[in-house]
């Protein structure tokens, strides 16, 4: 759980530290004056704005707003592309450009998987029931093939008697 938290502590942070990493990578392993165009340009508002957009959609999920924790998905995740845009930062010419391709393919795929996860937690096949031990889920009543259907379904309304005023 702790790494987890950790994560979820991380995710807002690497969107200033990764791009300060790829402008210092730059100037450490001397990348050249093309390669400086391309961190100022493109590398780094590209990062910044995808890792706030990624984080935000880990963020919004109510498991991981209510135990401060992403999944393990996002552990897997985030520690692959991370891995990846920090490699950029080296500037290795002989394999810079595939490691490139293979880190936007990374960052796609952590998209798609943060908008599964979304869109997993919030259908309504599942309550969270927030209690004090944790979370815990609730499924949904299934209907049964013979059982009344959700108009058929009896309606019990209660009604308040207004008491007349103490005089």
């Amino acid at each position: 759980m702790w790494l987890r938290r950790a994560f979820f502590g991380w995710l807002i942070p690497a969107a200033f530290l990764l791009p300060l990493w790829l402008f210092i990578g730059w100037a450490v392993f001397n990348a050249g004056g093309w390669a400086f165009l391309w961190v100022l340009f493109l590398a780094i508002p590209g990062v910044f704005v995808w890792q706030l957009i990624l984080t935000l959609l880990v963020r919004a999920r109510g498991t991981v707003r209510a135990q401060r924790a992403v999944s393990w998905w996002d552990v897997l995740g985030f520690t692959v592309w991370h891995g990846l845009v920090i490699s950029l930062g080296f500037f290795v010419q002989s394999w810079w450009a595939p490691m490139m391709v293979v880190a936007i393919l990374a960052g796609i795929g952590l998209f798609w998987l943060a908008l599964w996860q979304l869109w997993s937690e919030a259908r309504p096949s599942r309550v969270v029931l927030h209690t004090t031990e944790g979370v815990a889920y609730i499924p949904p009543p299934q209907e049964s093939a013979d059982g009344p259907t959700a108009t058929e379904r009896e309606v019990i309304v209660i009604s308040e008697k207004q008491a007349p005023p103490a005089g």
